[in-house]
């Protein structure tokens, strides 16, 4: 039997991507698309599908009761993301999200929405399998080269710094190397933020330009050599395997599972 899927942010560029996976995948099936800027035209026309019968809808909640999704992806704001997947899992729909601006607390309100209606949710900073591998490739490198910092780079629409992968690969690496490290003598900003942001002594620095689309790359430094690894997602069909992989894993999952790492096969 097909997964039942509702794309929330269905017109936004990565909703875009997801509404034409998700309907060209077999084990699959549409069922409902959302935005805040749906007028109830036809999903599929707004996507270059063509007629698909799915009207664009812009209340999730009328929506969710409408269409019954097993799964609901969420590619949407942060202002509006922990708003969505509150009403998501009251519906009983699992949600898949990939909206940045996920904070530690709010995984702790989404754990309690899972206990209370009894259902899953994935949460990924990046869907980007090569991302995913980045960052654990980071977290091994830094139980050997511990002094690292983040470049992020992204185009000049995203609304947060740093990114949500940013966030992620910084606090794998300091889980991993165990220890803090600190800049041996004293630093001198001569403009505030020079050495970016931190996160457990990390420097995070964020780049958001026309002509990127999304970028990490993570440097180690150590006595006499460095490492740089880098991942580069050149256009957003890069994320929609992550995603589609997500979406079948999710049915089987239980809690709050943070990264995508979680769901892909270990050797």
């Amino acid at each position: 039997m097909a997964i039942k899927v509702a794309v929330n942010g269905a017109l936004g560029n990565m909703g875009r991507e997801v509404l034409k996976a998700v309907y060209n995948e077999r084990d699959l099936q549409l069922v409902a698309a959302t935005d805040i800027k749906g007028d109830g035209s036809d999903a599929g026309t707004a996507v270059g599908l063509g007629k698909i019968g799915i009207p664009t809808g812009n209340n999730l909640k009328e929506a969710l009761a409408g269409a019954r999704p097993d799964v609901v992806v969420d590619f949407t704001s942060p202002y509006s993301v922990l708003e969505n997947i509150e009403i998501i899992m009251a519906a009983k729909a699992r949600p898949v999200v990939g909206t940045s601006g996920i904070t530690e607390a709010d995984l702790e309100k989404i754990g309690a929405w899972s206990r209370q209606h009894g259902v899953a949710a994935l949460i990924a900073p990046n869907f980007a399998v090569g991302a995913v591998l980045m960052m654990q490739f980071a977290a091994l490198a830094a139980r050997y080269l511990p002094s690292a910092e983040i470049i992020d780079l992204h185009h000049d629409k995203k609304i947060d710094s740093p990114s949500g992968t940013a966030i992620k690969a910084a606090e794998m690496i300091s889980k991993a190397r165990g220890t803090v490290i600190r800049q041996t003598g004293d630093e001198m900003e001569k403009l505030a933020g020079a050495r970016g942001a931190r996160l457990d002594d990390i420097p995070i620095h964020s780049v958001r330009l026309p002509g990127l689309m999304a970028h990490h790359e993570i440097i180690f430094g150590g006595l006499g050599q460095t490492l740089s690894i880098r991942h580069d997602s050149h256009n957003r069909s890069s994320f929609i395997p992550g995603v589609i992989l997500a979406i079948k894993e999710i049915m089987s999952l239980k809690g709050v599972v943070y990264g995508l790492e979680n769901i892909l096969k270990q050797p």
